[in-house]
């Protein structure tokens, strides 16, 4: 497997060791928001090919248009498995039947994927050059826009609507690991500590309801 096929890092010339890591995580992340999708179409009784679109989608979009704004290669039309990774979410979710706890699990699983893709996002951009605010920009796209495009296709509120926290766990994923890669932090550490504390606030809003404070109201008028 050349460095180039792996998340489509440049330049060439960058050890494997440290950005294979990293690969793994954007396989997982692809995965587990593709089951998003999936999940969502099957909220509706969808037939599986209509399952397959949503976890496709889902699991790709957000890259998509992380890849064509700091002008990489789209990740999926040069690999693969990246496809390949979504029709298996989506046959996974059919096999798995009308479960009762199915869309509780669907919250968790894009509770991890903000996260991992926030981290997979900035990752991207900081090897393709971009400053550090920017890297963090692309991060939070990279995880939110599928699930944007998800809940838009289903018909549900979109995650951006939420006032918990959702788009800030994203946030906070991808700052982490960029303020940990400045101080010299390696790839795979800097990720998992990254990945951890987005989706512990993540996990926190589903659990106890955390979010950011709400604009104030207008004054009432004497």
């Amino acid at each position: 497997m050349t460095t180039r096929s792996i998340l489509g890092l440049t330049p060439p010339d960058l050890p494997i060791a440290e950005i294979a890591p990293l690969a793994a995580l954007d396989l997982i992340g692809v995965a587990v928001f593709a089951a998003t999708g999936a999940l969502a179409a099957a909220r509706d009784r969808h037939d599986l090919v209509t399952m397959t679109f949503f976890a496709a989608v889902t699991g790709v979009g957000g890259g998509t248009l992380r890849d064509l704004l700091i002008g990489a290669p789209v990740f999926w039309v040069v690999d693969w498995r990246y496809i390949a990774m979504c029709i298996a979410a989506s046959v996974a979710v059919w096999l798995l039947g009308a479960r009762p706890w199915r869309f509780r699990l669907l919250l968790w699983l894009d509770a991890f994927g903000l996260a991992a893709y926030g981290v997979i996002g900035a990752a991207k951009a900081e090897a393709w050059g971009a400053t550090p605010l920017i890297c963090i920009v692309m991060g939070a796209l990279t995880a939110c826009f599928g699930g944007v495009v998800r809940d838009l296709l289903a018909g549900q509120p979109s995650v951006l609507l939420r006032r918990e926290i959702v788009v800030s766990a994203a946030i906070a994923a991808a700052t982490t690991y960029v303020a940990l890669k400045a101080l010299d932090v390696g790839n795979w550490p800097a990720a998992a500590i990254a990945t951890t504390i987005g989706f512990a606030l993540r996990a926190g809003a589903l659990r106890w309801g955390w979010s950011l404070p709400a604009f104030p109201p207008a004054p009432l008028r004497p």
